[in-house]
This record gives C-alpha cells, structure tokens and sequence, in this order.
C-alpha cells in the first residue's frame, strides 16, 4: 500500500448530510401540524448549530465520520485513475488518507492469509482513518472475519465491449498518463478488428468476463467464466454491499452524488472534476474504434451477453438513483435540495 495523503488545514465539513441516513425518518401527517413542524425544523436547527459552533471535534457523532473507509476496487479501464486522482488531489484540503492497494502482478484475488492481513490492517489502523484505499482487487466481505465495522464501496462500471477494446488497445501502445512506460504487448501493431477476425486470444469472449468476478468477490466460481451464479452473486452485491456504482460515460453525475452523500471526502469533487486538470486523465493511444462486424460478433456470445446484462442492471440502478437526487436545468444538473424533515422530537429542546 502506498501514497497517504492527510493535512490539518481544513475544518471538517458538516455531518449532517450523513446523519440523515443514521436516524429514523418520520413521515409528515396533515396540515394541521404546520405549528409542530415549524418547532420541529427549528429545533433541528439548533441542534446542528451547536454541533458546528461546539466544533465537530466535539460532536458524539464524529467517530463514525472519522472511522469511515472507503474501498474502490477499481475494474481495469473504467476511468479508474481520473477518478482516483480526484481523491488525492482532495485528501490534504478534506484531510483523508488515501493508499493504493498493489497486488502481486496485478492479481485480483488475494489469498487466505492477506485477505485477513488486509481486513484487519483497514479495520484496526487507526492512523490512516478516514481512509480512501483503491486498487484492482475483487470485492471482500468483511463480515466473514469478525470485525467490527464495515467498509463503504464504491466502483465504475463500463459497456464491455469498449472496456475491452479500451484495455486491448492499452497493453500496445499504452496511454497520455505515463507514455514512457513499456506495455507488455508493445510492438503488436495489429488492430482489434484483425484480432477478431483472426479469432485472437486478447480479444477472445472470454476476455470480456472481468466485472462480473469483481463484483462477485472471492469466490472461486465468481472466476469461472460464464456462471449464471457468478452474475446474480455481482447483482445481489451491487445492490447490497455499494453505495453507489457509477458508469464510465456519465462519471461527472457520479461525482456529484458522491460529494452530495460523503462530503467528509469528496467536498469540492464535482468543481474539480469540472475544472481541473486531471478530470480525463489516462486516455488510451491508438485506439480505434471496432467495426460494427466485430461488435456484432462478440454480442453472439453468451459471456458478452451476461457482462452486458450486468452492465445494463448496474447502469439502470444508477439511473435510478440519479434520479431521485439530482435534476437537470438549462443543460446543467442540479442536486435536489433536502426534502424530508424530523417532527414530534420529543424531549423537547430548552
């Protein structure tokens, strides 16, 4: 693990974006409690005023905030460094760590002994909490090694087809990130489509099967290609153990719903990413687009049709958490505003 990025610059952002997911949300009745609702906002008010005038060092509520970790277990070719240098280049101004995972020649599997290293070291290093560690490793459930606390994930997806013409592309002639770099297949000038053609080995169906299994985890039939259980075992943790998969071509809206639901990291994300330097950072070279002929015949197999049925299910659940966070204006996306509030909190407040 490497490059850690802490600073103590910055005052901490506000919790109360994430302290509404934590209490229990209590549905408005008739207008005839406008007086109460009106006591009720207030009262919340001044309760999220002391905790800011108090300072959030002091707030009961803080160790949470600053034991969060956040694990990106980044698929190959995804935009997965424009992302991740977002992170560093918030880290010092949010005061987070972050720290790359590196496996053994890029191994996505770790064995028995390093998952349980790798669990313990995230769950137990104090020093590097709040922590952001990111790497190509399939997904791991914590719950099955006795810890307390579990991580948030968070990952990209992308269309299958052009991951993979993306990363085909990549192992030749590389990328604007470091173009020095010698690529394990450099020299091999031919193109994708002759790979095709000539029925390839790096453009073979089964190169396709990488997002399901990263989303699977750790199970040995998460890497047997072409498993139906392998598929819904990625849905099933999609869903369930995520808090938010984006996609490849709409990874501004993603940005912003993660500053909108994790500020402690991404305050400032979507200016960033708007503005900055490193927003498309790492684009492929050479890369030509496949004909409709080698599209078509990689959409016969069964392995590109489970992929893009996990794409399409990943795609659409974000679709449908955009929705009911942001809406669209004159061209520009906007995060809906909080539209939920507390009443008949009692004690009372004096």
């Amino acid at each position: 693990m490497d490059a850690v990025c802490s600073d103590t610059t910055e005052p901490s952002p506000s919790l109360s974006i994430m302290r509404r997911f934590s209490l229990l949300l209590v549905p408005a009745e008739d207008k005839h409690h406008s007086s109460e609702r009106t006591m009720a906002r207030h009262e919340v008010r001044e309760v999220e005023h002391r905790q800011t005038r108090d300072g959030l060092r002091d707030s009961p509520a803080l160790p949470e905030i600053e034991d969060l970790i956040i694990i990106y277990n980044r698929v190959p070719k995804t935009a997965s460094t424009s992302f991740t240098n977002i992170a560093y280049d918030l880290c010092g101004k949010n005061r987070f760590h972050v720290l790359h995972i590196n496996t053994t020649k890029n191994n996505p599997v770790m064995s028995l002994q390093d998952q349980m290293r790798f669990v313990r070291n995230v769950t137990s290093w104090r020093e590097m909490k709040p922590g952001f560690y990111h790497g190509h490793v399939a997904y791991l459930d914590f719950t099955k090694f006795g810890v307390k606390g579990k991580p948030v994930y968070i990952n990209i997806v992308r269309d299958p087809i052009e991951r993979l013409v993306s990363y085909y592309y990549f192992l030749r002639f590389g990328d604007d990130y470091r173009p020095g770099l010698r690529r394990r297949k450099q020299g091999d000038k031919k193109t994708f489509d002759e790979c095709v053609s000539s029925g390839g080995s790096d453009c073979a169906p089964e190169k396709l099967w990488l997002q399901i299994p990263f989303f699977c985890g750790h199970y040995s039939e998460c890497w047997n290609v072409g498993s139906r259980w392998a598929l819904e075992q990625a849905k099933y943790n999609l869903v369930n153990e995520y808090l938010l998969v984006g996609v490849t071509e709409e990874l501004e809206d993603f940005i912003m719903m993660l500053e909108a639901a994790l500020p402690r990291f991404f305050r400032g994300a979507t200016e960033l990413y708007r503005t900055g330097k490193k927003s498309h950072l790492r684009k492929t070279s050479e890369k030509k687009p496949p004909t409709k002929e080698s599209i078509s015949k990689l959409q016969q197999s069964n392995i590109w049709k489970m992929e893009n049925e996990f794409y399409e299910f990943a795609l659409e659940q974000f679709q449908f958490v955009r929705a009911h966070s942001v809406r669209e204006k004159d061209g520009e996306l906007y995060l809906l505003a909080q539209n939920f509030f507390y009443e008949k909190i009692y004690p009372k407040v004096n």
